[in-house]
């Protein structure tokens, strides 16, 4: 990395603090002179104490040998490190004649599940001693860098671009060694967040910023009566700002807490006060348009205290993905309280064992679906308190749920008010310069990942999500954008290894979020990740040591787009070897997350597939008191058919947006004014309303409605995948594509799935293969009456296998009514928990 990193400086360099005189309070009192806590390494060991901690606190034998060097200031080298080192045998590395070490027993490190050297040790006991007892409960070391050659040996093709991927595998591993080498490891780095921004010790309350392109700067707020000459800031060489407010006298906090607070800088573009970059929370006054920036230091008893534990990571991933704001029947902006209560029931009900939220980084704009980043470390405001989110997260732990956030780091908002654009003055601050640092399609800034502080922006705030809110994991925004410079648009990605391994791949972008999934694996090794890449790059979904991009999960985009492709054909015309390859085409090794619609069909100006299916008859023959039409039960009959035939191929993870399971008959449109597009095309709004900005989850409630029906049906469908993990059996076998029949028929381990498409033909005896003999009954029916169907299978009859089939050693005979799915399963497993009629 050829760009410095601003905090990687000595004592003497962070020393120069700004503190700021003493003055009443609102209640008499004076606040006490004092000095910030600072314990600095150097390039040897933690640059930052706990709170508290005493300057000089290490036993010396002698000095600190980084503590000289390049005269109190490191500068990350400019040239390749021909000797690249991990975090075990760099990041800590003290030697015994400068500080004594703790001993550590070997017992002692059998106890903590890892078995490492004498340097690890001696690293992991500063690591105890600097940051409490707190990390004795989960690793805090990311492991080395591998030889990242297995990618080479899974699959053999990636030879032909190996000097691409040796070359992204030594920029990771340089700056691995250059993170390990100037900031203490991964570990040390990502909690940068105890650095920048707000932090407060039992002395005061620190507020230190990076903004290089600044002139001068002061904290301002409601604490100081918005005085820019009270609380002026200092600057260190490598531009970053520091002010130190003494407590008062009395010892109460100097910004009470929920202060509104600002810096105000004099910049090249003029003076702009800003919302901190690493502001915790910040909220929007009634009537107002920009954001304030919130002190947030609520008093111990408000903060929410974490009761459950996270749970493991499940083998099959069924995912709930859910917005909160729109998560309530009426038109309104729902509550993180609301949510917990009513949303979270609903979805432990439905059968999904992980819930992901959208929109919980602040942005200021409701209508960008919460893409448009303003505040990377606070959570909405719209929706209540940080500490309301935090017992949302808790409850659903307690339900078994695991909580995954929809995080944004692909892109951030425009916005000059809110955000980080133009956040010093400058084009360049977090992003490219330029047209590179503009993404056209959605009018946002690019991050530049080849920057030290962008790494130590966004690091810490994967970090800060886990730690602080316990998030299970992340699902992450827009990858596709982030990997390419042509960011995925107006590019048809053909699977040509040319198109993922040259000069259009933003190789800094690939490091990035290898160093983010090390990060996040290495400290929380239950988390997961999962990537929303629609190009299908190699090697995303392999770990990093291997050489891969580290990602748990692939999103599987390509699935969505081929449904809504055949929902423009008559299903009379659907090919079921083109259904089946589209469903089946993923890499080999490489997880995916499928999904027959997301949120992006949801959206106003485009449809669900309930929608493409059924149209207006929705809205007036949805009722079971009145006849339905041909449209309907069409409608009805494939979309149970595409959820299940997708869950059953498309992936070993599956994702649904709230409602859709029972085909909610509305799209989403953000409550929005009209507007005038630069091109003068004028757009209309639709008076600011909330009515089509809400999930009717009444309708699939209702069990005088069709809707029930479906929502049934992807209830069992879940249930019957929690018991049998079908979606993660190793065995599978498509034993019939037959395109005149218009059948498919699958093994996914001991079930035998059973698709009939064909609009008016139903097959009686007819025979399925097997693998396995025995007999074989009903498990999941798509057209029994519970799941709003004709009941023309009976559930009680039994299946006896007699003789191969389709290249199976074993079969049985069926009978195959049109537009169905059926799913059969060996008797011996069959349980009253998942059998048809305990569905309901």
């Amino acid at each position: 990395m050829a760009v410095a990193p601003a905090l990687a400086v000595s004592g003497a360099a962070l020393g120069g603090a700004a503190a700021r005189a003493p003055r009443p309070t609102g209640g008499g009192g004076e606040r006490r002179r004092g000095s910030p806590s600072l314990l600095v390494f150097g390039r040897t060991g933690p640059l930052f104490p706990t709170r508290g901690a005493p300057v000089g606190g290490w036993r010396r034998r002698g000095t600190v040998r980084a503590a000289a060097a390049s005269g109190g200031k490191v500068v990350v080298p400019e040239g390749e490190n021909d000797g690249l080192t991990s975090s075990a045998d760099s990041a800590h590395q003290f030697p015994s004649d400068e500080l004594e070490i703790p001993d550590i027993t070997e017992d002692q490190m059998e106890s903590s599940g890892t078995m490492i050297g004498a340097r690890e040790a001696d690293a992991e006991a500063l690591n105890r001693e600097v940051l409490g007892s707190a990390l004795q409960d989960k690793p805090r070391i990311v492991p080395p860098p591998g030889d990242g050659q297995k990618i080479f040996q899974i699959d053999s093709m990636l030879n032909g671009y190996k000097y691409h991927l040796e070359y992204r595998y030594s920029l990771y591993r340089r700056i691995r060694s250059d993170i390990d080498e100037h900031e203490g490891g991964l570990e040390a780095f990502s909690r940068s967040y105890e650095k920048f921004g707000f932090n407060r010790s039992a002395e005061g309350v620190t507020y230190r910023e990076w903004a290089p392109g600044a002139h001068s700067a002061a904290l301002v707020g409601d604490f100081n009566n918005w005085d820019p000459n009270a609380d002026r800031m200092s600057k260190n060489d490598f531009g970053v700002w520091e002010v130190f407010l003494p407590n008062n006298a009395d010892g109460s906090s100097p910004i009470p807490h929920g202060s509104r607070v600002k810096v105000r800088m004099d910049t090249p573009s003029g003076i702009k006060d800003s919302i901190p970059a690493w502001i915790k929370y910040s909220v929007q006054a009634p009537g107002a348009i920009p954001y304030d920036g919130i002190y947030y230091d609520p008093p111990e008893e408000v903060k929410h205290v974490f009761k459950h534990p996270q749970p493991k990571r499940p083998k099959s991933l069924r995912i709930y993905e859910t917005h909160v704001g729109m998560s309530s029947p009426e038109p309104k902006i729902n509550t993180y309280a609301n949510f917990r209560d009513d949303v979270l029931p609903r979805i432990k009900k439905l059968g999904y064992n992980a819930v992901q939220i959208m929109a919980i980084q602040e942005h200021s704009y409701y209508g960008s679906f919460g893409y448009h980043v303003t505040n990377f470390f606070a959570p909405s405001s719209r929706f209540g308190t940080p500490e309301d989110l935090k017992s949302l997260i808790d409850r659903a732990h307690e339900l078994g749920l695991l909580v995954l956030m929809d995080v944004v780091h692909s892109h951030a908002s425009s916005n000059t008010l809110d955000g980080l654009n133009g956040f010093d003055g400058t084009d360049t601050h977090y992003f490219h310069s330029g047209p590179r640092g503009h993404h056209w399609m959605w009018d946002s800034r690019l991050f530049n990942y080849g920057h030290w502080e962008v790494l130590r922006f966004l690091l810490s705030n994967a970090r800060w999500w886990l730690e602080e809110y316990k998030f299970d994991g992340f699902r992450f925004d827009g990858v596709t954008s982030m990997m390419y410079t042509h960011h995925g648009l107006q590019v048809a990605f053909t699977g040509n290894f040319n198109e993922y391994f040259g000069f259009a791949t933003d190789v800094d972008a690939v490091v990035y979020l290898m160093l983010m999934n090390d990060l996040v694996h290495g400290l929380y090794p239950e988390a997961v990740t999962i990537g929303e890449d629609v190009s299908g790059m190699p090697t995303f979904a392999l770990p990093v040591q291997d050489g891969g991009v580290g990602f748990d999960y692939r999103l599987h985009m390509a699935v969505a787009d081929k449904w809504i492709e055949l929902m423009k054909q008559s299903d009379e015309s659907w090919k079921m070897a083109d259904i089946v390859h589209t469903l089946t085409n993923r890499r080999w090794l490489e997880k995916c997350v499928t999904y027959s619609e997301s949120h992006d069909q949801a959206l106003v100006g485009d449809k669900t597939i309930a929608f493409w299916l059924m149209d207006k008859d929705m809205y007036d023959f949805m009722a079971l008191d009145r006849p339905s039409t041909p449209t309907i039960d069409r409608g009805i009959a494939l979309h149970k058919m595409i959820r299940l035939i997708t869950m059953g191929l498309g992936g070993e993870g599956y994702l649904n947006f709230m409602g859709n399971e029972f085909g909610h008959p509305e799209w989403i449109d953000f409550p929005r004014g009209p507007q005038r597009l630069p091109s003068g095309k004028f757009i209309p709004g639709n008076n600011n309303s909330y009515d089509k900005c809400r999930r009717r989850f009444d309708l699939g409630d209702a069990d005088y409605l069709r809707y029930h029906g479906m929502q049934e049906f992807d209830r069992a469908m879940q249930h019957v995948e929690e018991k049998y993990g079908f979606m993660t059996d190793e065995h599978q076998y498509i034993s019939r594509k037959h395109e005149e029949d218009k059948v498919i028929v699958f093994e996914k381990g001991d079930l035998v799935f059973v698709f009939n498409f064909h609009c008016n033909n139903s097959y009686f005896d007819y025979r399925v293969g097997c693998r396995r003999s025995g007999v074989y009954k009903v498990v999941l029916d798509s057209d029994a009456g519970l799941f709003g169907g004709f009941r023309r299978i009976h559930h009680t009859a039994e299946h006896f296998t007699d003789g191969s089939h389709d290249n199976r050693p074993h079969s049985f005979s069926v009978y195959t009514p049109s537009r169905t799915c059926v799913v059969y399963a060996p008797a011996d497993t069959i349980t009253p928990e998942i059998s048809i009629e305990e569905s309901k």
